[in-house]
């Protein structure tokens, strides 16, 4: 029995194809040799009876055109279920030596399309010398964070954003934009004495870690809607999520979206370069993971997090973290552009900035390759150091997400698209056999009168 369950349609096919190829073995073709010998004995029979087999060609009476009458696909099919049933089996229309032959030509099929997304052994250098960029750059430039006189320094490479940062936003300025009222909003309360619900570890130190309207990226949802709204929304340190009226603040409220939306970058602006900025992206959340036992002390993840963003674990830092990740992008992209101009391909189609596999099959396993080792490098640094704050958040985000991307790739979307390769593959050779079977059809149906039913 067939492994391969047919459907109706490819049942009715296999039963017409197997009929029609016991027709065809049934049909007994002459060899040339027999068709020779029938010809010259029937030219001597022609000489001794006294004709010219030369002279009477031109005098063969033109034979009427025959009528050739197509059958429709049910009578064919209805003809073939009467002579082979309906049972029949692809496999059965080949020779053993065929079928070997047929699954030899799909193993070379897959072969072919593996090659085009397997790695060389420069894609591999191209990745690999990325990761170790980034890993370098991170380690020795980005360094971690600390609290010194003089303010937060790092790596040389931190210290230069930083720096970059507060000449761009100078202090004198921020102060100013900071105590004016474009800037205030209703969430920003820094300790709990314009409460009505108390918010635990709502402080100076960790109010912007707590408020969600502070995060860089929650900020322009939940920050906009408590400015339209004179609210507070916060995770505190216990991970309690409070939304409250803030009545003492309702003037810093706004009834326009976009006069809201304007004064939560605004807000933005003033804070970025205070000694307890904003958070990293996302880092608000954190306060919810209310578990775990790390370390010596037996911090859960919140705390650890909260302990982070106090020894200068913020956005500015992020901004620097990122960094090393973009090289990672940059130089895998760059490499690989190079690379693919090199090998004929035109620029337009080597510019790497799509990760569709389809037009650049290498491109995404690449950057897997670069940022897993990018971020083994930064898990090194973490744990050589034993300090949370050596964690490349960036990093780590860049390799969850081609991590995920990688695993979909090779769990779903390859054998999807290596079977449609093949079955393209195997359409084009049945395209060209059905283009000869109709031309062939098109030259004996030319002394015929075609009739369809």
């Amino acid at each position: 029995m067939s492994k391969y369950k047919y459907s109706e349609t490819e049942r009715q096919i296999n039963s017409v194809l197997k009929h029609q190829d016991e027709d065809l073995k049934s049909i007994h073709f002459p060899s040339l040799s027999e068709a020779d010998a029938t010809v010259a004995k029937a030219d001597a029979l022609l000489r001794r009876l006294g004709y010219q087999p030369d002279a009477i060609k031109g005098l063969v009476p033109v034979q009427p055109r025959k009528t050739m009458v197509i059958p429709t696909w049910e009578q064919c099919c209805a003809e073939a279920e009467t002579h082979v049933g309906t049972d029949c089996e692809l496999e059965s229309l080949f020779t053993e030596e065929e079928l070997r032959s047929n699954e030899l030509a799909i193993k070379q099929l897959n072969e072919e399309f593996n090659a085009v997304h397997r790695l060389d052994a420069f894609d591999i250098s191209i990745a690999a010398l990325a990761g170790l960029v980034g890993a370098a750059v991170d380690i020795l430039l980005v360094g971690i964070p600390q609290k010194t006189p003089d303010g937060l320094k790092g790596g040389p490479l931190s210290n230069y954003v930083r720096d970059y940062f507060d000449k761009k936003f100078p202090e004198e300025e921020m102060q100013k934009l900071a105590n004016s009222k474009v800037s205030k909003v209703p969430y920003d309360a820094q300790d709990n004495r314009h409460t009505t619900i108390r918010v635990e570890g709502l402080s100076a130190y960790y109010h912007r870690l707590l408020q969600l309207g502070h995060d860089p990226l929650l900020g322009f949802v939940f920050g906009v809607a408590d400015i339209l709204t004179g609210r507070m929304t916060t995770i505190d340190k216990a991970g309690n999520i409070v939304s409250q009226v803030m009545e003492n603040y309702a003037d810093r409220k706004e009834s326009d979206i976009f006069a809201a939306l304007a004064k939560q970058v605004i807000h933005f602006k003033s804070d970025v370069t205070t000694s307890m900025g904003l958070p990293v992206p996302l880092m608000s959340l954190f306060n919810l993971l209310q578990f775990g036992s790390i370390g010596e002390e037996e911090q859960t993840i919140a705390e650890i997090v909260q302990g982070m963003y106090y020894e200068g674990y913020d956005f500015i830092h992020f901004c620097s973290m990122s960094i090393p990740a973009m090289l990672v992008e940059v130089i895998v992209r760059l490499g690989y552009s190079i690379k693919r101009i090199k090998e004929g391909h035109e620029i337009k189609d080597a510019i790497p900035f799509s990760l569709n596999r389809e037009k650049h099959p290498k491109l995404a396993t690449m950057l897997f390759i670069a940022h897993a080792g990018a971020t083994a490098a930064n898990a090194g640094k973490v744990y050589f150091t034993h300090n949370p704050v050596a964690i490349n958040y960036p990093q780590w985000i860049a390799f969850a997400k081609y991590t995920y991307s990688q695993l979909k790739w090779a769990l779903l979307e390859r054998p999807a698209l290596r079977e449609a390769y093949v079955r393209g593959k195997i359409n084009e050779e049945l395209d060209d056999v059905l283009s000869e079977a109709e031309a062939t059809f098109d030259r004996f149906a030319r002394d015929y009168i075609v009739v369809f039913n």
